[in-house]
């Protein structure tokens, strides 16, 4: 059966759990992902500042609209950079896993920001659509070129990781809603430019808004699956009971669990009735051989005596 190996002392509750057992809990490349978290923040809050100030002078919903998104960007990414940091603090006696579903947390946060921003836009789009007010599209065009340029390399640098990790994902489609954002500002300084057609800068932002929506809600919705322990979406738990159950010795296989604990690091539990007493090691090391296989690293397993054999 897996699980701690050495007990916890007693007088020293919050002590930190063994190195050994640490490891098995940690998702990889959380260094890394903090490097990329800074590196994009700092370029994010810069041309936020920008897209306010150009949003203001030119007159344009669409620029200021993608600056509101940009500011909840730099709290995403600021979030999801403390989390990281946070995250690594190692286990304890209270906090088995430690702190690690703290990235589900900010992962949910953003993804509700997100959605709360998109409904936002879309209100202040449909005011504007009633009484358009004059909008200065060359300043409003190479505003929003600045500013797609710097979303497009911030979510360059996150996609990488954003598939490893749920609260960088996070961090990801803000900066991927943001470029959308951006390219649509474009789109509206060009329309302006040409045609004179002021209309077109709040119709771009409801678009902005629904393609917000959609990737807000999915993150929201793998977050809530996460907290809810849901097994996760790309592992089917019958794959994972048949696995065990065609293991030679093993005669049934019941209460059977799977989960997420955070990006990267899957568990499972089970009951396993084995035949002979004698082949649990052999049993317990081929579960644990096959589940790696899945990408579920901490398995539990309890063995019990097949009551026919008795």
């Amino acid at each position: 059966m897996t699980g701690l190996e050495r007990r916890v002392p007693v007088a020293a509750p919050r002590a930190p759990l063994p190195a050994d057992v640490q490891c098995t809990h940690r998702a990889p490349l959380r260094a890394e992902s903090r490097r990329r978290l800074a590196v994009v923040l700092a370029l994010t809050a810069a041309v936020m500042v920008a897209e306010a100030l150009g949003g203001w002078l030119a007159h344009s919903l669409a620029l200021l609209a993608d600056a509101g998104h940009m500011l909840a960007d730099v709290a995403a990414l600021g979030l999801a950079l403390l989390v990281a940091r946070v995250a690594e603090r190692p286990a304890t006696a209270e906090r088995t896993f430690g702190l690690l579903r703290l990235e589900i947390l900010a992962a949910l946060v953003n993804g509700a920001a997100l959605l709360a921003l998109s409904l936002g836009i879309a209100v202040e789009a449909v005011h504007r659509l009633r009484e358009p007010p004059a909008v200065r599209g060359g300043l409003l065009l190479g505003i929003a070129a600045l500013g797609l340029a710097a979303n497009v390399a911030g979510a360059a640098l996150l996609a990488r990781g954003h598939r490893h990790s749920l609260n960088e994902r996070g961090a990801f489609l803000h900066l991927v809603s943001d470029a959308l954002g951006s390219l649509g500002a474009l789109a509206a300084g060009a329309v302006v430019l040409a045609t004179g057609w002021v209309r077109a800068d709040p119709l771009i932002s409801i678009l902005i808004s629904l393609l917000i929506l959609g990737s807000a809600w999915r993150l929201v919705k793998e977050s809530t699956d996460v907290l809810l322990e849901a097994a996760p979406a790309h592992i089917a738990l019958a794959e994972v009971h048949d696995r065990i159950a065609s293991i030679p010795g093993v005669a049934s296989v019941h209460d059977l669990h799977l989960w997420t604990v955070t990006s990267g690091v899957i568990a499972m539990s089970g009951h396993l009735v084995v035949q002979d007493p004698a082949e649990h090691q052999r049993v317990l090391e081929t579960v644990q051989r096959r589940l790696g296989e899945l990408g579920i690293g901490h398995v539990t397993v309890q063995m019990e005596r097949d009551p026919t054999c008795e």
